[in-house]
């Protein structure tokens, strides 16, 4: 009997020494990636989702045989909505030798990261709407220029909503330098602002603002407010019963479900839920299935999604997940997305997009008042400021 299970042994180690060294020759480890996103703090209601939409994306290519054969292994930080702990985070992931990093939401967590990014030669995809300003070899920009988002919406508002404006925002750089943007453009077309204010992010100090709206009796209010500063924006103006007319740059979907936001605001993206397409409904369905039928999608999340898939053409096309190679393969690449054909410009790394106006219905999605008839090519220097703000 113990010859038995020695004879038994021997053969199970055989065995398992075969399995070894017959294994397919092509087998490759995992392509490690870098997600990086709030999921604590006051934009977490905001970026939580992004992450779930960058996860999404990465699953989808894993069943369907990965990258170049090997599949995307995602590793997941929390910048905890603080600029600084951004910045640390990407060093964390860099070290930790990702081959690319998704993230980022607020323009103050991306001037964070882009220093990094740029000394260590590294990459980052960015997928939210943002002042301009900046383009960098190191950073795709799958959100909007300002010439596809904040320059049309003040003009939409002005044809449609009135000539008076009172402009709101959170105290950092994207409010602040779309709203300088929007002084502008209101200057050159007649338009008058009445006042601006500022919240810190998070803030829910929101009644003196709402009392110098209220005295100044503008016809539209421009938004640029972030996160769950929001949600006590639109609660105490639904509690004054102030209905003057609000288009906001940072609420979609996601935001109006969480935040429980009234019916009839504005908002100006590139994409909403409710565009009417075969790709979109697919995008939708894929979403909901894997997250619960509840889940609405949103800009941002939409373009975290494209960007994955982006960056998947342009490994496929270099022949592997070099930076370098990745930084010039991704030049040019098409994708037939959810909003439409986007298309990475071969200039300054922002996305051809489509520009869309939305009001918000009552069942939390937009119905599409206006569109741009084609993709508009990104500028995100317009009005002729690259000359005072240096160009990169």
């Amino acid at each position: 009997m113990r010859y038995f299970f020695i004879g038994l042994l021997t053969l199970l180690l055989i065995a398992i020494g075969a399995l070894f060294l017959y294994r397919p020759l092509t087998e490759q480890p995992p392509i490690k990636v870098g997600i990086l996103h709030s999921l604590t703090g006051t934009m977490a209601e905001s970026e939580k989702p992004v992450v779930d939409a960058t996860l999404l994306a990465i699953e989808q290519i894993n069943a369907d045989g990965g990258v170049l054969g090997r599949k995307i292994e995602p590793i997941l930080m929390d910048g905890e909505s603080d600029p600084l702990v951004f910045q640390y985070k990407a060093n964390e992931l860099i070290n930790k030798q990702v081959s690319v990093i998704f993230g980022c939401w607020t323009s103050a967590s991306r001037k964070a990261v882009l220093p990094v990014v740029e000394r260590e030669n590294h990459l980052l995809f960015y997928p939210v709407q943002y002042e301009g300003l900046e383009k960098s070899p190191n950073i795709i920009y799958t959100g909007a220029a300002p010439n596809q988002q904040i320059i049309p919406a003040t003009r939409w508002c002005f044809d449609h909503l009135g000539k008076k404006f009172f402009l709101v925002g959170s105290d950092y750089i994207f409010p602040r330098t779309a709203n300088k943007f929007i002084r502008e453009v209101l200057s050159l077309i007649g338009g008058q602002v009445l006042g601006e204010e500022y919240l810190p992010l998070g803030s829910e100090d929101v009644d003196w603002i709402l009392d110098r709206i209220e005295k100044s009796k503008p016809d539209v209010i421009l938004n640029t407010i972030n996160g769950s500063s929001n949600l006590a924006l639109f609660k105490e103006m639904k509690k004054r019963n102030l209905t003057t007319p609000t288009m906001s740059l940072s609420v979609g979907e996601t935001e109006a479900q969480s935040f429980d936001l009234p019916a009839g605001s504005y908002s100006c993206w590139n994409y909403f839920q409710s565009i009417d397409s075969k790709k979109n409904h697919t995008f939708v369905n894929d979403f909901k299935k894997r997250y619960g039928e509840n889940q609405v999608v949103s800009d941002p999340m939409e373009a975290a999604y494209i960007g994955v898939y982006l960056w998947k053409k342009a490994v496929s096309l270099a022949g592997n997940d070099s930076i370098d190679l990745v930084q010039l393969t991704i030049k040019g690449q098409t994708f037939d997305a959810p909003e439409g054909m986007v298309t990475v410009d071969l200039d300054n790394n922002h996305l051809w997009k489509t520009v869309r106006i939305g009001q918000l219905q009552s069942d939390g999605q937009y119905q599409i008042e206006w569109s741009s008839r084609q993709p508009i090519p990104p500028n995100p220097y317009p009005l002729g400021w690259e000359s005072d703000f240096g160009g990169r």
